[in-house]
């Protein structure tokens, strides 16, 4: 079970988010890092400054980051290429990638449940990451080009080979990981869900309620909270931290499954998100947050 998050300022190479144990056996801290940021716009081709996505993956053990999130679609391969370069061979990280997705092009993303597809997939994102096994490879998404059954059956074989350890599906409803279930255990879940996008409310509370990890993408979202005169920024202030922050330390406090991975590509970036990690809501704080986050989103305020 993860553990309680502590209060107070981020300590240098410390996480104060507390932990969660992937599949029941793999221990991260609940606040790890999205490497989509560190490629170029649209998550096509290189990054502006490799340099900075370098010195960007660099930091992240420093700070206590133990949870990594990439995929192969992200450059594409150039994320997986550059977490190899810098981290190889990954003391003390868990380095989770997905597969199931083609690019054709800046933010066109296209996914493909073809078995030997998906096959390939987890064969090069090992031979790209240096590994043997992938500790958590996500389904990118369910392909429409084939039953899903067929998808997580072909999965099932790659994690009994041990190519796979623990599998995860993203974007994906109540019914898909029912039905995954019978083919593999389902570690986590990557659905988008901020504090003003609730969409994906009834997967997260299913996934707490079955100790499924819940990996949100874009956590940061923050929409009309953001403006001034809402709750977030008079929270952020009290706090003497960023927008940025209080919108992390609210998932961290949604659900005890939660395992957000804010990404950038900036160091400086990082290190504020990881104040986020060391503060603690209120009870009070946190209701008003939620409350102002789910009407902005039935409001239509998701962003």
């Amino acid at each position: 079970m993860p553990s309680e998050t502590p209060s107070g300022k981020n300590p240098s190479g410390k996480n104060p988010s507390g932990t969660f144990a992937i599949g029941g056996d793999l221990t991260v801290h609940r606040l790890g890092f999205g490497a989509m940021r560190i490629t170029g716009p649209g998550i096509w081709g290189d990054p502006a400054s490799r340099e900075a996505a370098k010195a960007t993956l660099a930091r992240v053990p420093q700070l206590g980051i133990d949870l990594i999130d990439t995929a192969d679609s992200y450059g594409p391969f150039v994320s997986e290429d550059l977490i190899r370069e810098v981290l190889h061979p990954y003391s003390g990280l868990v380095i989770a990638t997905k597969g199931g997705l083609t690019r054709h092009g800046p933010d066109i993303w296209r996914p493909v449940g073809n078995p030997d597809y998906l096959r390939q997939c987890v064969l090069m994102s090992l031979r790209r990451l240096g590994l043997e096994r992938i500790d958590l490879w996500q389904l990118h998404r369910i392909g429409p080009d084939c039953p899903r059954e067929m998808q997580f059956e072909a999965i099932a074989r790659m994690r009994e080979e041990g190519l796979i350890r623990h599998v995860g599906l993203s974007e994906v409803s109540i019914d898909d990981i029912e039905a995954a279930r019978p083919f593999f255990p389902v570690a986590t879940v990557q659905n988008q869900y901020n504090l003003v996008d609730r969409t994906s409310e009834a997967v997260l509370d299913h996934c707490t309620a079955q100790g499924i990890g819940f990996i949100p993408w874009a956590p940061l979202a923050r929409g009309a909270l953001a403006r001034e005169g809402s709750v977030l920024p008079e929270i952020a202030g009290r706090h003497g931290v960023g927008d940025g922050a209080v919108a992390l330390a609210w998932l961290l406090k949604r659900s005890p499954v939660m395992l957000p991975i804010p990404g950038t590509g900036d160091p400086g970036h990082l290190a504020d998100n990881m104040a986020g990690a060391a503060l603690t809501l209120t009870d009070a704080e946190f209701e008003a947050l939620d409350g102002q986050g789910r009407a902005a989103w039935q409001a239509g305020g998701a962003s």
